[in-house]
């Protein structure tokens, strides 16, 4: 099934991710992992999103908010474009860090509202990269 256009999201609760170009690394180190949530921070005061869950991965990340349509892009756009700007900035790259345009998927109902969040906190776990997912440091749930 072919992704929705931006312009027939409605307002509401998403779940949203960004990958890496070619399923690359958008994190390499610790300073990486607290730039990116410091970036992320930044755009849900300026957008006034509100944040139920959010996981960072090495290739990717998710995040389950609430928005409006329109502030939803102006804020994706935000933490990528100036994000992609500091990484490549570090690491002596150019191009795209970031592959397409985010996805974002709404939430429907309770049901898939905690459905959503438990996905992101199996992430890391199914990834090998912690025990459980308390384990792992760049996840939370209703933190920001």
């Amino acid at each position: 099934m072919p992704r929705r256009l931006r312009s027939e999201l409605p307002d509401g609760i998403f779940h949203v991710t960004s990958r890496g170009v070619a399923r690359a690394p958008i994190v390499r180190d610790t300073h990486d992992y607290i730039a990116l949530r410091a970036q992320l921070r930044e755009v849900i005061r300026k957008f006034a999103w509100n944040v139920y869950a959010y996981c960072l991965m090495p290739n990717h990340y998710h995040l389950v908010l609430s928005t409006e349509r329109e502030s939803l892009s102006k804020g994706m756009h935000r933490l990528n474009f100036l994000y992609a700007q500091r990484f490549n900035r570090r690491y002596g790259r150019v191009g795209h860090l970031f592959q397409n345009r985010f996805s974002a998927y709404v939430i429907e109902s309770d049901a898939h509202l905690v459905s959503a969040i438990l996905y992101l906190g199996d992430n890391p776990v199914r990834a090998g990269l912690a025990a459980q997912p308390t384990d792992w440091p760049w996840m939370d749930i209703a933190l920001l």
